[in-house]
């Protein structure tokens, strides 16, 4: 059986794209969204090893999530007054966004609160990308803009833009998420230093 996350969110926009985001992120786990704590508390969230909540969550159901800190993973803006439970600041860009996700899922204290790692490479695939659709992955996995990259790589931004997509269709990933996935399970980037 898939080990199993809960998204407690009343916007359902919000989750979506955190669930879009986790199954990115964590490609073997089950994901499952709830609008409502009744929806969420009746669908035996024990079996889920982690809670995303949205802090005003949190604070409605205070007790049940105090019981399960270990599991739960507020979403809010950082430095609510929860600190022995982790939290996500979800108005942080993306790159932000997956740099906190993969930080939880590598600093795992617990086996049973682990989230299944994607499945990587043995080795960097050197060859898939050319040296320069490599410099570019690192630049676009690091925030910078297509315009910044042209200007750090001293090469046009028509000549970024087709890096960009070529580096997309090469490895079939569309997003920045799935990019710096991508680069961090090849050894391109290092979880530290992005």
């Amino acid at each position: 059986m898939k080990p199993s996350i809960a998204i407690l969110s009343q916007n359902t926009l919000m989750g979506l794209g955190l669930k879009s985001l986790l199954g990115e992120v964590l490609p073997m786990i089950e994901i499952s969204l709830y609008n409502t704590f009744e929806e969420f508390a009746g669908a035996m969230p024990e079996r889920h090893v982690h809670f995303f909540v949205e802090l005003r969550q949190v604070l409605l159901h205070r007790a049940f999530f105090k019981e399960y800190r270990h599991r739960t993973i507020i979403l809010g803006r950082s430095g609510s007054s929860f600190a022995d439970m982790h939290q996500i600041d979800i108005f942080a860009g993306e790159e932000r966004l997956v740099h906190e996700i993969l930080k939880l899922r590598q600093g795992v204290h617990r086996p049973e609160h682990a989230m299944t790692p994607p499945e990587t490479p043995a080795s960097p695939v050197a060859n898939i990308l050319s040296s320069r659709e490599t410099e570019v992955l690192i630049l676009v996995t690091q925030g910078f803009m297509n315009k910044e990259i042209a200007d750090r790589l001293n090469i046009g931004l028509t000549t970024v833009i087709t890096h960009r997509r070529n580096i997309m269709d090469k490895l079939g990933i569309k997003t920045v998420a799935g990019l710096t996935l991508y680069a961090l399970a090849t050894g391109y980037i290092d979880l530290d230093t992005f």
